[in-house]
């Protein structure tokens, strides 16, 4: 072992000790209340049916792009998604890119340069944080959901100024207060950019679409895999953004064009969604069911995602290995990952209420935090 690996086994071996290792798990076929599945999409018989119809009709969607979108991936499937994508979201223009990480990392490395400032909620994505690695913008934080932080910021920053939040927060499971940053955004006329993951699907096509701020964005990025059900993300914005990224972000100019069974998978994403408006509906209903148990720190009661805090970490611990033994997956997370230790718990239109009551009632066995 030369010495390289030895660091690699010793940083291993730390995490390890301190309880903080991660491993690849099989699937848990139980029950699902870790997933961010929020509609059930991706296991919708339905949904799979009209895919695999659309992929019989053109056989070639199955291989690849054969290249970068500026050389020989690009294709009708890719500008026709666009062109759906932006009509249904009512902006100019949208980009399409593999996931959500591709997607904030491109539009980061390059919307502001060298004399601006990009400031982040200190709990947006990771994806963010890396994007704004390759920028040669600074960076500073301000603290969650904090206007007056905000503000302040705001108010030293230099050079032109890039607002980035996410509309509903993957950990906490709380909202942004997109009309208020807004406000803020023009008194110091800095840009925004919105990253949807998590309300795209839950909460129609968006938090900022539903407030209709579409004009109001420099950017919002939408990702497909999470109640959309199947795998990608969008820039949405307008033209000149488009052609800003298509000529300056590098992990756009540099990637393989997405595979066409990819791009039809979102399209058909879109059209499902728009014939079964029932599932959001469904979903707000176990949302509701869930909350009547008061067990949650989340605030807002239609948030698919919902906090269950706990004193100490053994407390967690001990009712996540309860949740397995009965068949139930939740997601725990411990420090220094979240600030408290909890179980982030995801509430899906596919969830019952019988398994709903299930989990509540071994939760209530142990110690948590009102």
């Amino acid at each position: 072992m030369n010495h390289l690996e030895l660091n690699w086994h010793n940083a291993l071996s730390t995490r390890k000790e301190n309880g903080h290792l991660r491993r690849l798990r099989p699937p848990n076929e139980g029950c699902d209340f870790y997933s961010n599945d929020y509609l059930g999409l991706s296991a919708d018989a339905a949904f799979q049916q009209t895919i695999y119809e659309a992929i019989g009709r053109d056989t070639r969607l199955l291989t690849g792009s054969t290249g970068s979108r500026l050389i020989s991936g690009n294709s009708d499937a890719a500008t026709g998604a666009e062109k759906r994508i932006a009509t249904a979201h009512q902006v100019e223009d949208a980009l399409l890119f593999p996931s959500g990480y591709k997607a904030n990392l491109a539009l980061f490395s390059c919307i502001a340069g060298r004399h601006d400032t990009i400031i982040v909620d200190e709990l947006i994505h990771r994806s963010v944080h890396d994007g704004c690695l390759m920028s040669t913008a600074r960076k500073w934080k301000f603290r969650h959901n904090d206007l007056t932080h905000l503000e302040a910021l705001l108010k030293k920053a230099s050079g032109n100024v890039v607002i980035a939040v996410e509309s509903l927060y993957s950990m906490e499971g709380d909202f942004a207060p997109l009309g208020a940053i807004v406000a803020l955004a023009k008194k110091y006329q800095a840009g925004i950019v919105v990253d949807e993951a998590h309300a795209i699907g839950v909460f129609g096509k968006g938090l900022v679409h539903r407030a209709g701020l579409q004009q109001e964005m420099l950017a919002t990025v939408v990702t497909y895999g999470k109640a959309m059900g199947v795998q990608g993300a969008a820039v949405l914005g307008t033209h000149l953004l488009k052609e800003y990224l298509v000529n300056f972000a590098a992990p756009f100019i540099y990637s393989t064009g997405m595979p066409g069974v990819q791009i039809v998978s979102i399209t058909a994403a879109y059209d499902h969604l728009e014939r079964h408006p029932t599932l959001a509906i469904t979903l707000q209903d176990r949302i509701r069911h869930f909350r009547k148990y008061q067990l949650s720190n989340t605030s807002q009661e239609s948030s698919p995602i919902q906090s269950v805090q706990f004193q100490h970490d053994r407390e967690l611990r001990a009712v996540t290995q309860a949740l397995a033994e009965a068949g139930i997956g939740a997601y725990a997370l411990f420090p220094p990952t979240v600030g408290q230790a909890r179980l982030r718990v995801s509430i899906h239109a596919f969830n019952s209420h019988d398994e709903i009551d299930q989990l509540c009632g071994i939760i209530q066995q142990y110690e948590y935090r009102k």
